[in-house]
């Protein structure tokens, strides 16, 4: 083993995913499984079709207490906490005072305090970043004793009722406290792969045995990076470091659904008077989603031109989307090409390829509403 091996940490269910056979490779400072002896296009097909079990233990869950820590947290995000009623998640940014994006994470409110779900590459930043600005306001505690699953696909809701029968009337985006086999767990109806399904954080103690439960239903199978990294492309969504950054706003990256009315009037929020002029006046650039011509996908960095050849800006994220059997991607170009349907060339291996700003997402969400 390499010292750089011996250096990444593991996750609570490392030891299962050698024993599945998993292709493990490092991932923001973990040694996580990108695949499974299934393979990354059936494993992809399997979470559409059926359930896909992924452990995201490697993201950072984050405990916020004080006398008002939705209060405190609005200092940070652009997102309506104080109006989140307990039991409902909401997704959100943290900003810079450029209005560039930190990270992007999950908020929950579990009645006596703010429940985080952070990503994993931006978890020790993130929560120096909380416990500076919020000091003395609210007490920010990194949950390093727990583990953190997601259940994903058109069976999630069936196998997870077997074993916790209330989540079956869970919606999406709440959140729920309940006992799996006998030991305690939170569930949130909620994921990263646009379909139905809950994630399910645990103590470290508890998750091999609720990963193995899980398993040995028949609708159930292991689901690495590489297909959890397909499944949320195809919906169309965000990967931090990727398709969202410092550099990019929340205007520019589309994601003016996390700016609620109250917030775009009070501010209040890092970053305000350049997203409230964007709002206004608009951005010179905007994230699209982009379908390239024929079969050959587009990867990350390629070049977006127009028609004439001029250069647009970026791929973000792109590859080959199995559900839309065709290759799929996101990336930013100038606001003036950025309707739906509007022709592109995009340079790949130095020869010109035609494509075209499409709808996101690329297949439909199938979150249960109730």
């Amino acid at each position: 083993m390499t010292e750089a091996a011996t250096a990444l940490k593991t996750t609570p269910l490392h030891a299962l995913h050698v024993e599945l056979g998993a292709r493990m490779v490092p991932f923001a400072g973990y040694d996580m499984p990108v695949q499974y002896p299934l393979g990354i296009l059936k494993e992809h097909q399997h979470t559409r079709e059926k359930a896909g079990l992924f452990d995201v233990s490697h993201m950072g869950q984050v405990r916020l207490t004080g006398a008002d820590p939705a209060g405190a947290l609005e200092t940070l995000v652009p997102g309506d906490i104080k109006g989140l009623a307990q039991g409902r998640m909401r997704y959100t940014l943290f900003l810079n005072d450029q209005g560039g994006i930190l990270d992007d994470l999950m908020v929950t409110n579990a009645g006596d305090h703010l429940f985080l779900v952070v990503n994993a590459a931006c978890k020790e930043q993130d929560v120096a970043h909380l416990r500076e600005k919020l000091a003395g306001k609210a007490e920010v505690e990194l949950l390093d004793d727990l583990a953190l699953m997601a259940l994903q696909g058109p069976a999630a809701a069936g196998v997870m009722a077997r074993f916790v029968p209330e989540a079956a009337t869970m919606k999406f985006m709440t959140c729920l406290s309940a006992t799996f086999k006998g030991v305690p767990v939170i569930l949130t109806r909620s994921g990263y792969t646009g379909e139905d399904g809950y994630e399910i954080s645990c103590d470290k103690a508890d998750a091999e045995m609720i990963a193995r439960a899980l398993l040995a239903e028949s609708e159930v199978e292991a689901i690495g990076l590489g297909a959890r990294d397909s499944l949320r492309l195809e919906a169309g969504l965000c990967l931090y470091g990727h398709d969202i950054d410092t550099t990019t706003t929340p205007v520019e990256a589309a994601l003016e659904w996390t700016l609620p009315k109250r917030r775009r009037a009070e501010g209040g929020f890092p970053g305000y008077d350049i997203i409230h002029r964007q709002l206004t006046e608009g951005a010179s650039r905007r994230r699209v989603g982009i379908q390239p011509d024929g079969r050959q996908p587009a990867r990350e960095h390629t070049e977006i031109q127009d028609t004439a050849g001029a250069t647009l800006g970026e791929i973000t994220s792109g590859g080959f989307g199995p559900t839309a059997g065709a290759p799929v991607a996101m990336g930013y170009v100038d606001t003036a090409n950025s309707a739906v349907g509007t022709a592109l060339t995009l340079v790949v291996r130095g020869k010109p390829l035609p494509a075209r700003v499409a709808a996101t997402p690329f297949v439909p969400q199938r979150y249960y509403r109730g």
